[in-house]
This record gives C-alpha cells, sequence and structure tokens, in this order.
C-alpha cells in the first residue's frame, strides 16, 4: 500500500504534468516550432530535477535556480564534453520562460529566476558561407523545374528560416510581383520578402509542373509524394545538392541565410534593410554580418598589406 510520501510525490507529479501542457500550449502560440520545442524538452528536465529534489514549482528558491544552474555547469555530455555557455543560456533561459508563465497564471507567487545570471555567452561569427560563385553552382547544378532548384532558389533569394520555407503554400508567393509572404515567421510576426527573377522563375516552372500533380496531398508549397517537407528533409535535401555540386564545405539551410546576408551587405545594402529582410527582431542580430566583414578585411590586410603578413 502507498505511503502519505509517495501519494504525495504522485499527487505533484499529476499537477507538474498538467501545468507542463498548459504551459506547451501557451508556447505554441508564441514562438516558432523550433523554439517550442528546445523549451518544452528544457522545462522538462527542470521540472523532473525539481521532482527528484522534492520540491515542486511554487517552492523553488533563488538559490534552488542557482544549484540548478551550477549542475547545468557542470553537466557533461556522452562524449565527456561539458555544456556549452550558449546551450546553458537555453537552458536557463527555458526556465526563466516557464517561470514567466507560472507567474502570469498564478501558480506561483513570486519568480525564483529574477536574480538569476545568464552566462555570458561569445558572439561567434557565422561559421560557413558560400561565395557568389558556389552559391551559383550549387543552385545551377539542379534541373530547373525540379523541387530542388526552387527550393535552392527561395532560399538565397530570400534568406528565410527552413521552418518558413516549410510552411510556405502556393498563395504565398506571387510570380508575377516577385513577392514572398512569410506568415507568422519568427516571433510570430509576418512580413513581405522580395524574391529575385531567378526564384520567382525556379519557382514558377515548379509550380506548373511537379507542384501541380501532388496539388490534392497537402497545401504546402514544397511537397514530396509522400506529403509536406520537414526541417530535416530540407537539410537533407541541401546537403544532397551540395554533394552533387562538389562543395565541400557543410552546407545547410541556415548557411543560405548566412550567405545571403553576407552577400547582400558586401554588395552595399544597408545593415537596417538586412535587418527588415532577415526578420530579425534586434539589430544586434544582424550586426554580426559586420563581424564577418571585418574579419574578411583583416584576411585581406594579412595578405597584401606590405606590413600586413605575421611575422
Amino acid at each position: 500500500m502507498p505511503t502519505r510520501h509517495e501519494n504525495q510525490q504522485g499527487s505533484v507529479c499529476r499537477r507538474t504534468e498538467v501545468i507542463l501542457r498548459q504551459f506547451e500550449e501557451w508556447l505554441s502560440q508564441q514562438f516558432s516550432e523550433r523554439t517550442r520545442e528546445h523549451y518544452s524538452a528544457d522545462a522538462r528536465g527542470f521540472a523532473a530535477w525539481l521532482t527528484r529534489a522534492g520540491f515542486g514549482f511554487a517552492d523553488a528558491r533563488p538559490e534552488d535556480i542557482q544549484r540548478y544552474q551550477g549542475e547545468l555547469f557542470a553537466r557533461r555530455k556522452l562524449n565527456g564534453e561539458a555544456l556549452s555557455p550558449s546551450t546553458i543560456a537555453v537552458k536557463l533561459e527555458a526556465v526563466r520562460c516557464l517561470y514567466r508563465f507560472l507567474l502570469k497564471r498564478g501558480y506561483v507567487v513570486c519568480d525564483p529566476c529574477s536574480q538569476m545570471e545568464m552566462p555570458r555567452v561569445p558572439k561567434t561569427l557565422p561559421r560557413v558561407t558560400m561565395t557568389p560563385g558556389e552559391t551559383r553552382r550549387m543552385i545551377e547544378k539542379q534541373e530547373m523545374g525540379s523541387m530542388e532548384r526552387a527550393i535552392l532558389e527561395t532560399l538565397y533569394a530570400t534568406g528565410i528560416r527552413v521552418s518558413e520555407l516549410c510552411a510556405l503554400r502556393p498563395e504565398d508567393v506571387d510570380v508575377e510581383e516577385r513577392v514572398v509572404r512569410v506568415i507568422q515567421g519568427k516571433g510570430s510576426k509576418d512580413r513581405n520578402v522580395p524574391l529575385t527573377r531567378a526564384a520567382a522563375e525556379a519557382v514558377a516552372v515548379y509550380l506548373q509542373t511537379r507542384r501541380q500533380a501532388l496539388s490534392n496531398l497537402a497545401p504546402q508549397l514544397f511537397l514530396r509524394r509522400q506529403g509536406p517537407l520537414n526541417r530535416t528533409l530540407v537539410a537533407k535535401l541541401v546537403k544532397r545538392c551540395a554533394i552533387k555540386a562538389r562543395i565541400k564545405k557543410a552546407v545547410t539551410p541556415h548557411v543560405f541565410r548566412h550567405t545571403v546576408a553576407t552577400h547582400l551587405l558586401r554588395n552595399g545594402a544597408d545593415i537596417r534593410h538586412i535587418q527588415v529582410f532577415l526578420g530579425h527582431a534586434s539589430l544586434q542580430t544582424t550586426e554580426r554580418y559586420t563581424r564577418v566583414e571585418i574579419h574578411d578585411l583583416r584576411r585581406v590586410v594579412e595578405k597584401a598589406h606590405p606590413r600586413g603578413a605575421r611575422a
């Protein structure tokens, strides 16, 4: 027969699960699919940690949050490496987001995360970008009218996120006016993005040939016979296209986003226009591309300046 303590613990677990499901429903209205998945998993990880410590959400104090943060810094991955500051920051931001929700819903009366200091995350440059020649070769290796060609042209023309690409419908793309309407992008904000002539042509031919044959399967723009694409399938498609074009860099859909931003900046586009183009909420996010330019300029100086060579 269960003890009183076990009954209480079981009751706490059931209540925690109900709250977590409500939190996940709230997340679905606030964030992109990818952010939602991360925050949900990390909130559940924190809830499991609290349960092992014998606490519910309302029992946690600032010192408990500090202890959890310390355990994250001490945690090791399967290969023995420590979690990166950026990974820890995401996990802690999920907990902070969870308590904002709990406070709003009245499940807690104070926020134990109010004194939490986030780890300092180093501002890294985008690791991989393609040259204009590499980008052109990768795109032009794909058959006109194919889904692959239409996807690569769209990624390079618009710099949209892979989740935004997967959500596109035919009516979101005006090939005549050369505009893509990104519905409910990151942060639940819609935006219009211009489409290049090459991309508009590739999408138009794809719509008239491949997409028309699959029009009854699903409402999304990019379809296989098995149905719509997801992030994983688009990543595999891009990787195959890079191999076909003999691009040796590790090309992902996000690399296209970095690449188009870098190419626009190099060709004189204003940083604020690039911010709107990419759908960044903060100019600071966009400004990392200026650091790419400084990085490139430093290499040029080291190579070409009479006193630029290293000793």
